[in-house]
């Protein structure tokens, strides 16, 4: 059997992931997904990615490059998506409809990619098909799907893998092994441990984004407790309390809603993508935030209940966009007069996350945050935990899964450096069973 991976992107940065395996003559694609920081230097100067044609898009380096998969258009199989993060799914709705293919996924993965399709007009001709976790599907004659639960920061989330006459070929990016999730269950270590056990892990494309950091990522319910000591152990009475978080993070956002009922404050949730991404999973009946806390996704509501919560700040707790301080969103869109709010001096904003590394989102989250400081607002940063696997849960990963060959993806040089000395440091030997891949690479491997 002959395997060839091709590594369309998410190679050479952290976003834009696509890989394409072929078996023999049958080749399955894992993610589309977009590179953030280009969309985000167009929202800078004023122009909008609805304008923009895919070739565009990929010129900036918003979306992958692949042109590289020309001789195999006519042999994609499946589209599969590992979870709904947008640097996952984000680029579907540009490059899927050039393969004649149905997309893959666990339910909710589909619903958001639904979501996304229907807020940018988009009609796919391909058939979208949900498939539930840890269950196997048949994609082709030689081929079987399974989607593994793992535990990440956002729900039903997935290792993807292939079954194959020769073995398994597991493709594992955006993961960590929580052991106290606050939604949701555990990683399926059984699972994991039984394809370790069977000898039969040919292949595993796995993240190195946190390969340098010599940790063991903290569980959700870590972040859980640092956001209940910011919340509940600090004085807040009669000041505003403006809370920002991924989008997509509903664990957190269950945290946040909870504390905001313990401190007597309504929940009010602004945003469209926070309005996206919750509604998917109620339309599922994963979770039911719309019963606990008002959600407003559009402008001219969101205005006036602004104008409300300035009045009577002391009964809300707001959850809303802007923790990277997009262009756009309502923290961004406050502090820039754009929406009516006052900042009162010792008012609470609460950042639970990270500043994704990337120029223009440093650049934005500083400017943001002086603009707080000359306000004299109280600024609670980083007040969170990674979804990301550090390097003792690679190492814990790999052990458990015990593949024969392994290819860093979703990261930096740097990333994949410090993830090929880990693999040494297991055995692997760089460039025969570790291979260091770059964007628009092949590489074929003999089983």
């Amino acid at each position: 059997m002959e395997v060839e991976i091709c590594t369309v992107g998410g190679y050479n940065e952290v976003g834009k992931n696509m890989t394409a395996i072929r078996v023999d003559d049958e080749v399955i694609l894992c993610d589309m997904g977009i590179f953030l920081p280009p969309l985000v230097d167009l929202q800078l100067e004023d122009q909008e990615k609805k304008g923009f044609s895919s070739p565009q898009l990929v010129k900036i380096g918003a979306i992958p490059d692949d042109s590289v998969l020309e001789d195999w258009k006519n042999k994609v199989k499946a589209i599969v998506l590992g979870h709904a993060h947008l640097d996952h799914i984000g680029a579907v709705q540009y490059l899927a409809a050039k393969y004649r293919a149905p997309i893959i996924g666990s339910p909710y993965s589909l619903q958001v990619l639904k979501a996304i399709l229907e807020d940018d007009h988009i009609i796919l001709p391909n058939k979208i098909i949900p498939t539930p976790l840890d269950k196997k599907i048949k994609l082709t004659e030689n081929i079987d799907l399974e989607l593994i639960s793992i535990t990440h920061s956002t729900l039903q989330c997935s290792i993807v893998a292939l079954h194959t006459k020769k073995g398994v070929l597991l493709y594992a990016t955006d993961f960590k092994l929580d052991n106290q999730p606050v939604i949701g269950n555990k990683p399926n270590y059984k699972r994991l441990r039984e394809l370790g056990e069977s000898g039969k892990v040919l292949l595993c494309i796995c993240e190195c984004l946190y390969a340098p950091k010599e940790i063991k990522t903290p569980s959700e319910s870590v972040a859980r407790e640092m956001l209940k000591d910011v919340l509940l152990g600090v004085d807040n009475k009669d000041k505003a309390i403006f809370v920002t978080t991924f989008a997509s993070h509903l664990p957190r956002i269950r945290s946040i809603l909870d504390f905001g009922k313990r401190l007597n404050r309504k929940v009010i949730i602004l945003g469209r993508s926070m309005n996206r991404y919750i509604k998917a999973a109620e339309k599922l009946n994963l979770i039911h935030y719309s019963k606990e806390a008002r959600i407003i996704p559009y402008k001219q509501e969101v205005a006036k209940m602004l104008l409300e919560i300035d009045k009577h700040r002391e009964k809300y707790l707001v959850l809303c966009t802007g923790n990277q301080a997009e262009p756009g969103s309502i923290l961004d869109k406050i502090v820039n007069g754009k929406l009516q709010f006052t900042f009162h001096e010792e008012d609470h904003v609460i950042f639970s996350c990270k500043t994704i590394p990337a120029a223009v989102n440093i650049a934005n989250r500083e400017a943001l945050e002086n603009k707080f400081k000359k306000m004299k607002v109280r600024l609670f940063t980083d007040i969170h935990v990674s979804g990301h696997s550090g390097r003792e849960d690679l190492r814990d990963f790999i052990s458990m899964i015990k593949p024969e060959h392994l290819i860093p993806c979703h990261g930096e040089a740097s990333m994949e450096g410090a993830f090929n000395d880990l693999a040494v440091e297991m055995n692997y030997k760089t460039g025969k069973t570790i291979h260091i891949m770059h964007n628009g690479q092949k590489l074929k491997l003999d089983f």
